[in-house]
């Protein structure tokens, strides 16, 4: 589990892929010593496990279906990518709660200054734009962001210098694919109004009602 607030942007510096093998090593200024084998590490917003650690890199191994659900796989040495480690208990939750399951890619089609904030503009695809709705949370490349504005294409966003400082994003152009998770509490949702096999209608404003959130 994570917060969406990126920590470090990291370097990749090793890309070894081969066969059922792949494996990102991520240069960065996180405490590498804190670090245990197994633990939780969101790469651009992607859950991934350290398998390995050096004295300022780490290691992780990336899933077939990971590769396939994401941008990992056109990361080339040398490109940033943002880092979080798992959120701890007590921690504060400063942005929203992400998962570290990407659902989507996203294209950048436009950005443009308006006063200190900076408007992105993303196409994406409608099975996941269904979860945005204005003002609710979206991680991109697992940064924790508020939606500006969702349209039929896709969705904006409006970043402030803070964030382009300390992410990707300040590097981003046109063009450019990113990873998207869509806020899960929408999902479950979801799931609950479209109901289970026995109870096929799923939820009612009556049950709602019944059970005391509506008045």
């Amino acid at each position: 589990m994570f917060t969406g607030l990126i920590e470090d942007v990291g370097r990749l510096k090793r890309f070894d892929r081969g066969g059922s093998l792949c494996r990102l090593t991520v240069a960065t200024k996180l405490p590498v010593e804190e670090l245990q084998l197994g633990d939780s590490v969101a790469v651009n917003g992607a859950c991934l496990t350290v398998v390995h650690k050096g004295l300022d890199d780490f290691t992780v191994d990336v899933s077939p279906e990971t590769l396939d659900r994401t941008v990992l796989g056109s990361l080339r040495v040398g490109d940033v990518v943002n880092l979080e480690r798992a959120l701890q208990l007590g921690d504060r939750l400063g942005g929203h709660i992400v998962t570290g399951h990407v659902d989507a890619v996203a294209t950048l089609e436009t950005r443009q200054r308006q006063g200190n904030a900076e408007i992105l503009d993303f196409s994406l695809e409608p099975e996941a734009l269904r979860y945005l709705v204005d003002k609710g949370s979206v991680a991109i490349d697992g940064i924790s962001l508020t939606v500006n504005r969702v349209h039929d294409r896709g969705f904006s966003v409006a970043i402030i210098p803070h964030t382009l400082e300390k992410t990707t994003l300040a590097g981003m152009n046109a063009g450019r694919r990113v990873n998207i998770e869509t806020d899960i509490l929408g999902k479950y949702i979801e799931r609950l109004m479209k109901g289970r096999p026995e109870k096929p209608g799923g939820l009612s404003l009556e049950d709602l009602a019944r059970s005391g959130f509506l008045s």
